[in-house]
């Protein structure tokens, strides 16, 4: 089974979307992984509507990229 890690930032309506994004990966048989180096998918969900979002955003996707670089 595929697995996925998730990452909400931001308002709660990221929080929302983020919870129907996991729903749908779920029917579509991907399950949730609490730890990143487990995931076949990582996922980032985050705005950009302030300066701090978008530092917070890159900063996330920076420290997971680490994951993609070891081929995972």
């Amino acid at each position: 089974m595929n697995s996925f890690y998730l990452v909400s930032l931001g308002c709660p309506k990221n929080r929302v979307d983020s919870e129907v994004m996991a729903g749908l990966l779920g029917i579509d048989g991907y399950s949730l992984t609490t730890y990143p180096e487990e995931a076949d998918i990582i996922i980032v969900n985050t705005c950009g509507f302030l300066e701090e979002a978008v530092q917070e955003s890159l900063e996330t996707v920076k420290e997971l990229s680490v994951f993609k670089q070891q081929g995972q």
